[in-house]
């Protein structure tokens, strides 16, 4: 017996007009998709698995994996000095966020994270809503989070500009991660599903699966060889990626706005070769998955961008990543490096974007703001010689009027 996640949708009949029928004149009746996952939890042999996977309500079946934080690189220890505070959060101007018209208001959106620090002076105005998937608590021991957070929507903090999305009035935040930034898959899952319960239209996700750690507890906690360890990771880390690509695909279909999600490609990468040898990794679960937007990392030179020496390959977009201020758990502000502070980045340009495009028409805006994610991202203003596959598709850029 083993434990296992199991994603339902329990969802009405599509409903169809009814002085449709009898019309075959190619006229399409209109049919609305209803979209009700639910998140479920079972202890089961594999015979049962093959049994509740013939349940046409079930979508998607996976043992829970271990998750983790995308680690932190800590460029400034402490609280940021004055000096950098005077540099200002320099990603703001970086993704034109300084001459967008566009606040986020009227956006929601969703973190999943170690939660938050909500007292702090970045979130005062921002109503704050907290649920604890992890079993820890409401709340930011670690400390994550609230950087994250501080960068999509934080107000501005003695003076220094933090936030990307400074209008936005709502906020979810989903305590998937413990103190120690861990967690597995179906708490993730459940905040993702409370999220959309929660009416979320951007998610964030700074975390990756933890593969290796997984294995290791095969081994060492299951007393499994090395051989059976293996293989049953990959089996839980493919079961996951078709969980997450169920849910994408539950999102997606759904009328009205959608929810555009997006994810850290990963600082798994050693570009420089400090300590030898030099590798890249691509980007990794979730990000990985179906319709989740990647992002990678850049840093600023004095003249243009470069791809930082820890991103992950293979992002779809790049944005600031490298001597990143925001917001400090317990008061004031710290810097950070890592795609962690890139994701929120891209999860605040998405808001500016989906105010602009909810003016235009609410529907689909999910998918809108995708698109012009893509088409205005540039790639015109990194270093010679820089890979495309680095930086994916070009640098976030905020909406002009």
């Amino acid at each position: 017996m083993r434990r296992f996640t199991i994603l339902r949708n329990i969802a009405d009949s599509p409903t169809t007009d009814p002085f449709s029928a009898g019309f075959t004149a190619g006229i399409a009746a209109e049919t609305e998709t209803v979209v009700r996952p639910t998140i479920e939890s079972a202890e089961l042999s594999m015979k049962e698995v093959l049994d509740v996977s013939r349940d046409p309500t079930v979508v998607g079946i996976a043992p829970p994996m271990p998750i983790q934080m995308i680690q932190l690189v800590e460029d400034k220890p402490g609280t940021a000095t004055a000096a950098a505070a005077a540099q200002k959060a320099w990603g703001i101007e970086a993704v034109k966020a300084d001459t967008s018209p566009f606040t986020g208001n009227g956006v929601v959106v969703a973190i999943l994270d170690t939660g938050i620090d909500k007292n702090h002076a970045a979130f005062q105005g921002v109503q704050i809503v907290e649920q604890d998937f992890s079993g820890s608590g409401n709340g930011d021991q670690q400390g994550h989070g609230t950087h994250c957070a501080g960068t999509i929507f934080g107000r501005d903090v003695n003076g220094t500009r933090i936030g990307v999305a400074r209008g936005v009035q709502k906020a979810l935040i989903g305590k998937v991660l413990d103190a120690n930034g861990r967690g597995d898959s179906e708490m993730l899952f459940r905040g993702m599903q409370w999220a959309q319960q929660q009416g979320a239209n951007i998610v964030s996700m700074s975390l990756g699966f933890d593969f290796p750690g997984y294995v290791d507890f095969l081994i060492k906690q299951q007393h499994l060889p090395v051989p059976a360890a293996t293989s049953l990771g990959l089996e839980g880390y493919r079961a996951n990626l078709r969980m997450f690509d169920a849910i994408m695909n539950l999102y997606r279909v759904a009328f009205g706005p959608g929810i555009l999600v997006v994810a850290a490609s990963g600082n798994e990468s050693n570009r420089d070769g400090n300590p030898a040898p030099a590798y890249e990794v691509a980007v990794s679960m979730p990000a990985a998955a179906q319709d989740v937007v990647a992002v990678g990392a850049v840093r600023k030179n004095p003249k243009d961008f470069s791809i930082a020496s820890f991103s992950n390959t293979f992002p779809q977009v790049s944005a600031p990543g490298v001597d990143i201020i925001s917001a400090k758990a317990g008061g004031g502000l710290v810097s950070f490096s890592g795609t962690s502070m890139a994701t929120p980045h891209t999860a605040g340009v998405a808001a500016l974007w989906w105010e602009k495009r909810m003016a235009i028409s609410p529907s689909r805006v999910a998918d809108m703001v995708r698109a012009e994610l893509f088409a205005t991202a540039r790639n015109n203003v990194f270093a010679a010689n820089s890979d495309p596959a680095d930086y994916g598709i070009g640098l976030i850029t905020a909406p002009v009027a």
